[in-house]
């Protein structure tokens, strides 16, 4: 006990020079004891104890009270998916908001975050952009990004190297599967693998029986046309064409006529709602090429169906989605929030969510910690979270027990960290996106 209490008492005499900037410490000549009587010397000892447990203590609970988290919120808010990102993002936020609310991660540390563009397409921009919420903001993980290729190039260049979590909602390449990544980087939604799959079945079940294609030059658009052609061709479908696209262009006419004359029952478009594959859409009814789309995950939003008007009618896609008592119950709370849960909406917050409750597991907001925990907190066994009981989880993992988080998408997380995934068929219907199955 004297040494803390010395130190603490000299620490009082500490004072400021504010000339210079440094710490000085004030040296008071010590009374002999016939100047100062016994007794005075023990009140003054007893005071400075009792100040300094006083003291100990308000230090104490001022660090306790400024414990904090921080989330990165890392996605394409410009670029040819922007339309989806601010539902993405009050998705993730929603999630961290109720986490916060609780004051029960980590013994009361609140949660806050920033939020940074990665443009989707950019890759350069996207390290740039979560290097600085690592450096300067100090994130203890990142939600993000939106799209494959920016997510490769963060987890590549900035997450590995610094050692710091990765959750995505929405990159579904499936070169995410087999990509090294130290356990760093999970994704909340399937591998396009999967989507291939389910596409081609689609495709199967309505009869088509040959397809022309087009996808966005980049990651994304590459894996999953390729497992489209792979899996329609295994089950006899024939694909005419199978070309890229480049995103940002003012005329998609020389792409549209390649795609036209390898011709096709239906043109499949992998690509972006926001940019290249609503222009390849608009330039193909614009010339007669084709009045039947079909949309994979990137291409659902309202922004397209807005764009393009009643000639996207009778197009059919597929976006990942589930009929879970999760998927309503977030709906309804993202409406309470004053926003619509869009396309990866409920995946990001799940991917928030279970950042969070892996920090409670590992009882630390390190990433290395945090990350042996993911797995745990979101499969079985243990008892299942839904959306709106966060505050539930955190009390059982704090207690000791074990939960299965289902979340808004009833995640379930297999192989390298991604969801198994459930998927919505959609059909576009008197200018709405609307739910024909769930597969």
């Amino acid at each position: 006990m004297a040494r803390p209490l010395v130190g603490l008492f000299f620490a009082l005499m500490t004072r400021h020079d504010s000339k210079n900037g440094l710490k000085t410490h004030t040296v008071r000549e010590q009374p002999s004891e016939d100047k100062v009587p016994t007794e005075k010397i023990m009140k003054k000892t007893a005071l400075a104890m009792a100040t300094a447990a006083i003291l100990g203590s308000s230090l104490a609970m001022a660090g306790g009270h400024a414990k904090s988290v921080k989330l990165g919120v890392v996605l394409g808010f410009t670029g040819p998916a922007e339309s989806l990102a601010e539902s993405m993002a009050r998705g993730a936020e929603l999630a961290m908001k109720e986490v916060s609310a609780s004051k029960l991660l980590l013994d009361g540390a609140t949660v806050s975050h920033v939020r940074a563009d990665s443009t989707c397409v950019d890759a350069s921009a996207a390290a740039a952009a979560a290097e600085r919420v690592i450096a300067s903001d100090k994130v203890d993980a990142i939600i993000g990004a939106l799209c494959s290729g920016a997510t490769i190039s963060i987890l590549q260049n900035v997450a590995m190297p610094k050692g710091v979590l990765l959750f995505s909602p929405s990159a579904t390449s499936p070169a995410l599967s087999t990509l090294e990544d130290n356990d760093l980087f999970f994704r909340a939604s399937p591998s396009d693998a999967r989507q291939g799959q389910v596409i081609s079945e689609v495709l199967q079940e309505k009869g088509i029986k040959s397809i022309a294609m087009t996808y966005t030059n980049n990651d994304y658009g590459k894996g999953l046309a390729d497992s489209i052609q792979s899996n329609f061709e295994a089950a006899g479908g024939k694909v005419t064409i199978n070309t890229p696209h480049e995103d940002g262009k003012g005329d998609y006419g020389a792409e549209v006529g390649a795609l036209a004359q390898a011709g096709g029952d239906i043109l499949v478009v992998v690509g972006y709602l926001d940019q290249g594959g609503k222009g390849i859409i608009q330039s193909s009814l614009d010339a007669g090429a084709f009045d039947q789309f079909f949309l994979p995950d990137a291409m659902i939003g309202d922004s397209l169906v807005q764009a393009i008007g009643p000639d996207l009618n009778g197009s059919i896609g597929t976006v990942p989605g589930t009929d879970s008592n999760g998927a309503q119950i977030y709906a309804d709370l993202a409406k309470k929030d004053g926003f619509e849960a869009g396309p990866y909406s409920p995946e990001a917050y799940d991917a928030a969510a279970l950042t969070l409750l892996a920090m409670q597991a590992a009882n630390s907001k390190d990433s290395n910690a945090v990350k042996a925990k993911i797995f745990d907190v979101a499969n079985a066994p243990g008892t299942k979270i839904l959306p709106g009981e966060l505050a539930k989880g955190l009390q059982i993992l704090k207690d000791g027990g074990e939960i299965d988080y289902v979340g808004a998408t009833a995640v379930e997380l297999i192989g390298a960290g991604e969801s198994a995934g459930s998927y919505r068929e959609i059909l576009v219907k008197d200018g709405k996106n609307t739910t024909v199955r769930y597969r």
